[in-house]
């Protein structure tokens, strides 16, 4: 069985993929730290993100069993990849590592934003994770400042919109809705309800399947 979840900075896809990789005995994937890799690496190496050369030469040299998820998850990480991640020759090089993970046996759980319209199209259960940006600020602020990474929540506000926006105008797999996934409006909940809804819509898929 192959999980999607896909959907904006901060909606909760990130928490729900483990919580149900877990449910389910799957493996999880979270498919933005890739992207976070390759800009830190980039970074790393005193480029800009700008620079396509560098982040496709990150991208074929990726080795996700160094990835270190508290460095990675650091802000000036997470803007980076917004920019890398919009590279389509970045997005290629990655594209059958992704695809790979998802078909070993018995399936897995990827959370990204083109899981379900590129990277596992066929995906079992697909679900598009959402929030209002304004809830989305407010959920990042407290993960960076339980992190001791203190942020004003209006600034985490203005990154997460302009993000948004890189991600949904992208030319490269844009973020959007697969036709077939559930939409998740984790707006008004907390994380236990929110993963007891998730759970709810892959039971009724594979019920509807055949409990494929």
């Amino acid at each position: 069985m192959i999980i999607a979840f896909d959907g904006p900075a901060a909606s909760g896809k990130g928490t729900l993929g483990k919580k149900l990789a877990a449910h389910y005995g799957l493996r999880h994937l979270d498919t933005g730290l890739l992207y976070r890799a390759v800009a830190k690496a980039v970074l790393d190496a005193g480029k800009s993100p700008e620079d396509q050369n560098a982040a496709l030469a990150a991208a074929l040299t990726l080795d996700p069993a160094r990835f270190d998820e508290a460095v990675l998850k650091a802000p000036a990480v997470g803007e980076a990849a917004s920019i890398v991640s919009a590279m389509p020759q970045v997005r290629a090089a990655l594209l059958a590592f992704q695809r790979e993970f998802a078909a070993v046996p018995p399936g897995a759980v990827l959370d990204g934003r083109d899981i379900g319209t590129v990277i596992c199209p066929g995906a079992d259960v697909k679900i598009f994770v959402t929030a209002t940006p304004e809830v989305r600020a407010r959920r990042r602020a407290l993960e960076f400042a339980n992190a001791g990474r203190g942020m004003d929540e209006a600034a985490v506000l203005a990154d997460i919109k302009a993000r948004d926006d890189r991600d949904m105008n992208r030319a490269a797999a844009p973020l959007k809705q697969a036709a077939d996934a559930h939409l998740l409006d984790t707006t008004e909940m907390d994380i236990s309800t929110a993963i007891r809804a998730a759970i709810d819509l892959v039971e009724a898929t594979r019920a509807g399947r055949g409990r494929g």
